[in-house]
């Protein structure tokens, strides 16, 4: 920071977006180089695994671009602008590391390899500055000092996501991240880096069996990766995995080639692990939704005025979901991590899958089963548009206990949905179509909808299964029992 002018030059750093976030992808610039910015206003799409984000200034002045080219992976904390004064140009306080400097996705995991004690207490010093760039309030300061907490690896939730205040150092002591152990824990568990860990959550590795190539032993996300390529190997059949001959590509004329990274790569480890990991059984049926239909339209006109917006199918299935995952408990329920037991779960955080430019999104509605139909179609609609503006949270897209996915949109009547693992089952929604079927007695035309329920056979049995579709299907044709 250039002291002693009237304005000073601020660094704009990619912020931390989650404790697994390591780096992301540049997207693109919202504004023009050399453009006057205000505090707060969006200048930056980056990607993550997870979904787009939006980086805001920091400071108000002018804003000048670094040497990364759009389409480049950054670690976070990186200086990738400065906001000045109008004719100053890049002038970042801290030696931003040249492009191409920067390891990248698993070379990241393997420069671990090479570090020692000297190492760690240069990349200490070096990054002091990269830390006193976090916003924290003075107590939560003082808990990190006296539990020896780096908040860099803290995830702030005051100031709109950017200020680490005192419950967020809590938090973080409470949960023990894996890859970031005090004493008392590091013997308990293995080391692995925030990623590594992540992803082996998702596909149910125990990490105590896995031997980490990373510094004093950490477990890196390449560790991770071969462990579940030895484990696919392992667990295949004749025809299958490891007997298999390599496909064999003919030649043919290439028109564009997409890599595979941020969120689209995220959604192909994601489908192949839950492939790979649950046993899907698929139960389909088919209700009338006749009634639904009316009580949508009443509820239009009805409700619209004092809800400010006009619900849904997605929010009406949504609380009919609910409603019989609170019958069904054992629905709501996933693998316990060291694949002992089944933990069912208090609290339903409800996923609802959305389609966006960049791939599936799964924004997570905590706490669905202690909302009413207006607050629950508020915050849908919430987290909807954080995801279009880039700024969503994270944390607002895990934690799910269970999955609805609705295509009916799209003229779909029946589908196989995938599991989001460790979630036990998913609920797949058709389109609304109106079919001759028999109704009182009589021949009538009604409103008719596809139900997909895949689930875990492993977790659960068909019976069971069956029973809380069943009553899905009793509540969509009878949504009075419900919403009264």
């Amino acid at each position: 920071m250039q002291k002693g002018d009237a304005l000073m030059t601020e660094d704009l750093f990619v912020p931390k977006l989650g404790q697994t976030v390591d780096d992301v992808v540049l997207i693109g610039w919202l504004v023009e180089d050399g453009a006057k910015v205000d505090f707060g206003d969006p200048v930056l799409e980056v990607e993550t695994d997870k979904a787009v984000f939006n980086v805001e200034a920091n400071a108000k002045g002018y804003v000048h671009f670094g040497p990364y080219q759009m389409g480049e992976t950054v670690p976070v904390l990186t200086v990738v602008a400065t906001i000045g004064k109008k004719d100053e140009g890049y002038s970042p306080s801290t030696q931003a590391p040249a492009s191409g400097d920067v390891p990248r996705d698993e070379t990241n995991d393997e420069e671990l390899s090479t570090w020692d004690e000297s190492t760690a207490v240069e990349a200490a010093a070096a990054g002091s500055l990269a830390r006193e760039k976090l916003f924290a309030s003075p107590r939560a300061k003082k808990l990190a000092r006296e539990k020896q907490v780096d908040l860099a690896e803290v995830t702030p939730t005051g100031g709109d996501g950017i200020r680490v205040v005192e419950q967020d150092v809590v938090d973080y002591l409470l949960e023990v991240p894996a890859g970031r152990y005090t004493e008392d824990t590091q013997d308990q568990k293995a080391k692995a880096t925030p990623i590594a860990a992540g992803l082996a959550q998702e596909v149910g590795l125990d990490l105590a069996g896995i031997s980490g190539t990373g510094p004093q032993g950490v477990i890196t996300r390449s560790d991770v990766e071969d462990a579940i390529r030895g484990r696919l190997a392992a667990s295949s059949v004749p025809g299958i995995g490891a007997g298999v001959p390599p496909i064999k590509y003919v030649e043919a004329e290439i028109v564009e080639r997409t890599p595979l990274r941020g969120v689209r790569k995220r959604i192909f480890e994601r489908m192949a692990a839950s492939d790979q990991t649950t046993v899907r059984v698929t139960l389909v049926t088919e209700a009338d939704a006749t009634d639904l239909v009316r009580l949508r339209e009443r509820l239009k006109v009805e409700k619209i005025a004092a809800w400010k917006f006009a619900p849904g199918y997605n929010d009406l299935l949504a609380k009919i979901v609910v409603r019989a995952l609170g019958e069904f408990p054992y629905m709501n329920a996933r693998l316990s991590e060291d694949d002992a037991s089944i933990e069912t779960l208090a609290e339903v955080n409800l996923g609802l899958a959305v389609d966006t430019e960049r791939g599936l999104v799964v924004p997570v509605v905590k706490g669905a089963n202690k909302m009413d139909l207006p607050t629950f179609g508020v915050r849908f609609r919430q987290l909807v548009e954080d995801i279009s503006l880039g700024r969503i949270s994270p944390e607002d897209l895990s934690g799910g206990t269970f999955t609805i996915t609705n295509l009916g949109n799209f003229d779909v009547d029946a589908f196989t949905p995938v599991i989001n693992i460790p979630e036990l089952a998913i609920l797949g929604v058709g389109r609304i179509q109106d079919k001759v079927v028999p109704f009182e007695g009589e021949i009538k035309v009604r409103k008719m909808i596809t139900l997909s329920l895949a689930f875990d056979h492993r977790l659960v049995d068909g019976a069971p299964a069956a029973r809380f579709l069943q009553r899905i299907k009793e509540y969509v044709e009878y949504p009075v029992m419900i919403f009264v």
